[in-house]
């Protein structure tokens, strides 16, 4: 799903800071999801009038490159693609992004409420709901290789509304609506 979270997370962004003109995409060359979601959010991101700059960490050292390609890239915002480096430093990539003054969103809504300004992700209590109706039916006979993959169904927008006053953005009132939780 991370191709289409990618072009979600564009049109979010978007959404809440209408005069971007370049997104700033993190991304890990060794994560095989990555590629497809860059592809994906090609066409999305001409449509939305946003270039798309790449910046590669594949090492949690590489993190500390990221001011420096941030003014070497000069983005109005940033999108970092789902990767156990960026959720393992969730808090450290907040702290970054807060420090130079960007705009952000990620996979996780666990970084909102660390001080970064946008979450948008599958909901975990209902996927651990559907993964307890799925154990239920193996546990009654089913074999799993027969049980169908599903995708999630619910999805969370958690905004942190202090950061975004911190940055200067006002949350349009249809962002504040759709969203699951407003951190104020």
């Amino acid at each position: 799903m991370t191709s289409q979270m990618s072009v979600k997370h564009l049109e979010l962004l978007k959404e809440l800071v209408p005069s971007i003109g370049q997104v700033c995409v993190l991304w890990n060359s060794g994560n095989s999801a990555h590629a497809p979601a860059l592809k994906a959010m090609d066409l999305p991101a001409r449509t939305l009038r946003l270039r798309l700059r790449l910046l590669e960490v594949q090492r949690p050292n590489d993190l500390d490159g990221l001011p420096a390609g941030f003014m070497r890239e000069r983005p109005d915002a940033v999108l970092f693609l789902p990767d156990p480096i960026f959720y393992i430093h969730l808090e450290r990539m907040a702290q970054l992004l807060a420090s130079t003054r960007l705009p952000a969103i990620s996979l996780f809504t666990e970084f909102p409420k660390l001080g970064g300004l946008m979450g948008y992700a599958p909901s975990i209590p209902e996927e651990f709901r559907r993964a307890g109706a799925h154990l239920a039916k193996i546990l009654r006979g089913a074999k799993p290789g027969d049980l169908p993959v599903e995708e999630p169904t619910k999805f969370e927008l958690v905004i942190n509304a202090r950061t975004a006053q911190a940055l200067g953005l006002t949350i349009p009132p249809s962002l504040r609506l759709r969203a699951d939780q407003v951190i104020e």
